[in-house]
């Protein structure tokens, strides 16, 4: 069972003592687990009821009007992505998605800018739904302050002024959205993997889920299943956050298996993220913490956490969308970015 963690008296008055109550336990837990329960975020029910009705009516689109806005035609790695086509540990993943971000033109580079600015520019919204960028955007509005918030207290609770992170996250921070969907797997698959066994990439993630389970979470080296509790958002912390804190904070690893027959599970996940220049170097934690802090670098040295956020963003859409990288990013050396 994850905690959970109510953050309504933080939003409310940070410096009061439950607020303090809430650090310390958001700390704990981010050391602990990785993984909780979030509510008394504020963000308004029919938002997330929308949201999530607003994610049915795009999978339930034909086909084809989704793989009209396939991600292999954006730079930005925005757009669909159809189901099987991605892996995770050499197995196919049984879901498809819609990724989206910030609402902007493509950037006009020049040979001396960072590719990774490419990571910027326009949605692809499906024809058909004209609403669907009204209900998301709305969602991400309300997402949003409960994001910087959470950033906030990790910096109290690592010793650090509650603005400690602002500079990075402010402004312009490179907010994106997956909205996925998991259907069940025909019985001649019967790898039941929704979305293998892996760690977040980035700062902190949170998931809205409806009410079909399938989140399974590492814990005690056993995979633990996280039911759908409503009012509540999943968080969990990704490497960038770890790799900062020297592996003080975890980034928890965690997967999705597939739902039973006829069924299909829909999840959105929002990421908490920095401006696509920000730098997050090793912080010098208390002493208390850095007694606990065991190092925060990947094992694998083919995938290691680059400190600038776009380099290390670049990196995980290159390898999870090799369609996108080889038409927009062939000749892109990442090690020389940082």
């Amino acid at each position: 069972m994850l905690p959970e963690l109510d953050i309504s008296n933080y939003l409310a008055d940070p410096s009061s003592e439950k607020s303090l109550q809430f650090i310390d336990q958001l700390l704990k837990t981010c050391h602990g687990p990785g993984f909780f329960y979030l509510k008394g975020h504020g963000v308004a029910k029919d938002i997330n009821n929308n949201a999530i009705a607003t994610a049915n009516k795009f999978f339930a689109l034909p086909l084809a009007e989704r793989e009209a806005i396939a991600i292999g035609s954006s730079a930005a790695f925005r757009g669909y992505t159809l189901l099987k086509n991605e892996r995770t540990n050499g197995r196919v993943d049984w879901r498809d998605q819609l990724d989206v971000g910030p609402e902007e033109p493509a950037p006009n580079l020049c040979a001396e800018d960072p590719p990774w600015l490419q990571l910027r520019g326009p949605n692809q919204w499906p024809a058909s739904l004209p609403d669907m960028s009204v209900s998301i955007n709305a969602w991400v509005a309300q997402m949003q302050p409960v994001g910087l918030a959470l950033m906030r207290a990790l910096a109290v609770a690592l010793g650090q002024d509650a603005n400690f992170f602002d500079s990075r996250m402010t402004p312009d921070p490179y907010t994106r959205v997956k909205i996925i969907r998991y259907p069940s797997q025909p019985d001649e698959v019967g790898s039941g993997q929704g979305l293998g066994l892996h760690n977040d990439t980035g700062l902190i993630t949170m998931i809205l889920q409806d009410s079909i389970p399938g989140l399974q979470v590492m814990s005690n080296e056993k995979l633990v299943d996280v039911e759908s509790r409503a009012g509540t958002f999943v968080v969990n912390l990704g490497e960038m956050m770890q790799a900062a804190t020297n592996g003080y904070l975890r980034a928890t690893a965690h997967q999705v298996v597939s739902p039973p027959p006829g069924q299909q599970r829909i999840s959105i996940a929002y990421f908490v993220n920095p401006r696509l220049d920000a730098r997050f170097e090793p912080i010098a934690l208390p002493k208390a913490l850095a007694a606990e802090a065991t190092g925060g670098q990947n094992e694998d040295s083919e995938n290691p956490v680059y400190s600038t956020f776009g380099t290390n963003t670049l990196k995980t859409r290159m390898r999870s969308h090799p369609e996108v990288a080889d038409k927009f990013y062939a000749n892109v050396s990442l090690d020389e970015l940082e």
